[in-house]
């Protein structure tokens, strides 16, 4: 039984597999953490090992605990991984974007895949069909372009995510909303449409906390997961094993 843990930029991901069944799903704040882990491991005390992946650094204090509990492997640039590198700078990947790419890897063995992470940032990441990981593209994710926009101007103010109304916004407020929320389905749309062109029969999965936000919105075919990064986190974990 394994333990995965992704800790994002706002929250902690918590999922217990029994191999490639998700037993359970769980989300905290940072601050819980410790409490989490405890109610985790009471519930599930067969855990025997967890594999810890953090965008913005590692914990030390969170790791040890960890290790009261089980074996845990912290996923660095250094991790095994089954898919070939491509990435001209493999140790500035981001440890998300690894297990992004090892879910993709497993999900279509033998196809093009290119993953779209729906978080703080939007990532692209593709897989190609001959299991090549070849890099993608970051862009600034929805919260972070509502405040970009209060915080880099004088007279903006900081909205809370909402569907626009109406392509043409007939107030400033309505204007922003159009301005990120559409822009954001046009970038989507547009960088989909430019993978087509260049990769055969690909497959496009759309996760992150607001995958779901764009998942209907989209014209392009996709699939929604928003537990991708996890499973990829799990095979990760039984790949080091080995």
């Amino acid at each position: 039984m394994n333990l995965v843990i992704d800790k994002g930029n706002t929250q902690v991901k918590y999922g217990v597999y029994q191999r490639n069944s998700l037993l359970l799903f769980k989300t905290s704040d940072a601050d819980d953490f410790l409490e989490t882990i405890k109610k985790i491991f009471d519930e599930y005390p067969n855990i025997k090992q967890s594999i810890y992946c953090s965008v913005g650094g590692v914990d030390q204090k969170e790791i040890k605990i960890l290790t009261l509990f089980n074996k845990v492997h912290v996923l660095s640039p250094t991790s095994k991984v089954p898919f070939s590198n491509n990435y001209a700078t493999p140790a500035s990947l981001g440890v998300d974007r690894m297990a992004l790419a090892t879910a993709a890897f497993y999900y279509n063995q033998y196809g093009n895949t290119l993953v779209i992470d729906m978080g703080t940032c939007i990532t692209y990441d593709i897989v190609n069909a001959d299991g090549t990981y070849l890099g993608g593209a970051i862009s600034p994710g929805l919260a972070m372009r509502y405040k970009a926009l209060h915080g880099q101007t004088n007279k903006l103010p900081l909205l809370t995510v909402e569907a626009p109304l109406s392509l043409i916004g007939n107030s400033t407020v309505q204007s922003m909303h159009s301005g990120v929320v559409n822009g954001i389905i046009h970038e989507l749309d547009g960088v989909i449409l430019e993978y087509k062109n260049r990769f055969k029969d690909l497959t496009v999965i759309l996760t992150g906390g607001d995958g779901q936000f764009f998942a209907k919105r989209l014209k392009n075919s996709i699939f929604a997961n928003s537990k991708f990064l996890l499973e990829g986190l799990n095979y990760l974990l039984e790949y080091n094993k080995q």
